[in-house]
């Protein structure tokens, strides 16, 4: 199958760009390795309201509907998502999950798992990282005898009951899940590689450029992105305020070492453990893009905006400064205006329009 533009994933930056290929007049096809519409929210952990969600932006051309906020983020998000793809109409095709994409001539050629082809002129990739959970190497992570799990993996609280937890991690999750389980657990404890820092104020849009630009610095560099989340700060919302004044959010430094009990730090001291609990963040999902061989000496991809600095037919959307819901979205329109324009003139190089300041998390 011949299209303009292929776009993998229908997540919200997935979305975002097929809105505006269709409103652009480009043919394209969404294929999402989902079964139902929703992305990567229809897999959170059930406990996940509405109410604490990390800020959920509409849709193009299309409000968020009034939610009660006690429900499930696993059920309003991929509600509201089905809605915006019948009411836009838009081509997506699944269950398919892409193989591999290689550069055939001109062309850009998908294989996957339905067994078809699909041959575009470029591509816009939206896949994300739930799918990618990164486990850290610590030594003797291989020996543990309790249980590990990852926020991936996390379904309710009531899973730690009783059990002395080891809560791994700095990041919003890595609150948030503490705080729900701490009351379920006998005992724990919360390590992290830096010293957290909360926020006392609330998240500004000129402390959103500075995030940005940093995140924007590593990619075009080549380096891997680290989230727009990690440079923020954490929130000091009234939970969290009353948790740190308890004592309940006392952080301590990262273990050296696992053993078969639970981790030992370097001074000697030791927290026997019945669960390892990884809130180590995720991963782009790009290992389908391997035949292109984008990746840079860094180990990330060179990066100019959403496109691919190597090869402008390529954009990425939703990753690195565009990895959150109203990046995705601006990420989603810059990458259908610089492809309009390549697509009308192959042989320009230098494309207008998808700067950094374009993308806001």
């Amino acid at each position: 199958m011949d299209v303009d533009v292929l776009v993998i994933g229908a997540g919200q930056a997935g979305l975002s760009a097929a809105f505006h290929l269709q409103r652009a007049g480009l043919s394209y096809l969404v294929l999402d390795g989902e079964a139902a519409p929703g992305g990567a929210w229809q897999h959170r952990w059930p406990t996940l309201t509405m109410e604490t969600v990390n800020g959920i932006r509409e849709l193009p051309g299309s409000a968020v509907p009034p939610v009660d906020p006690m429900t499930a983020a696993r059920v309003a998000v991929p509600a509201y998502f089905a809605r915006y793809e019948t009411e836009m109409g838009l081509n997506i095709r699944r269950p398919v999950r892409v193989r591999s994409v290689e550069s055939v001539g001109e062309h850009l050629v998908a294989t996957s798992t339905d067994g078809h082809l699909y041959r575009s002129r470029a591509l816009i990739n939206a896949t994300g990282t739930w799918s990618r959970p990164f486990w850290p190497f610590y030594p003797g992570a291989d020996t543990f005898a309790g249980r590990q799990l990852h926020t991936h993996d996390y379904r309710d609280p009531g899973e730690f009951d009783g059990a002395r937890v080891v809560v791994i991690g700095g990041g919003i999750s890595a609150v948030q899940l503490l705080l729900e389980l701490a009351p379920h657990a006998a005992d724990h404890r919360w390590v992290t590689r830096r010293t957290p820092v909360f926020l006392e104020r609330d998240f500004s849009p000129e402390a959103g450029r500075v995030a940005v630009a940093m995140v924007t610095d590593r990619v075009r560099r080549g380096l891997p992105p680290r989230s727009v989340v990690s440079v923020t700060g954490l929130g000091l919302t009234p939970g969290v305020r009353a948790a740190l004044a308890s004592g309940l959010l006392d952080r301590r430094p990262m273990f050296s070492r696992i053993d078969p009990a639970g981790v030992v730090w370097a001074d000697g001291s030791r927290f026997d453990a019945d669960v390892l609990f990884w809130n180590t963040g995720f991963r782009a999902a790009l290992d389908h893009l391997g035949p292109l061989h984008l990746r840079a000496p860094g180990g990330g991809i060179v990066m100019d905006g959403t496109a691919v600095a190597t090869d402008r037919r390529i954009h990425l959307v939703g990753y690195g400064p565009s990895a959150s819901t109203i990046g995705a979205n601006r990420a989603g329109r810059l990458a259908v205006r610089e492809l309009q324009q390549l697509l009308a003139d192959p042989t320009r190089k230098a494309l207008q329009g998808a700067t950094p300041e374009g993308v806001a998390p």
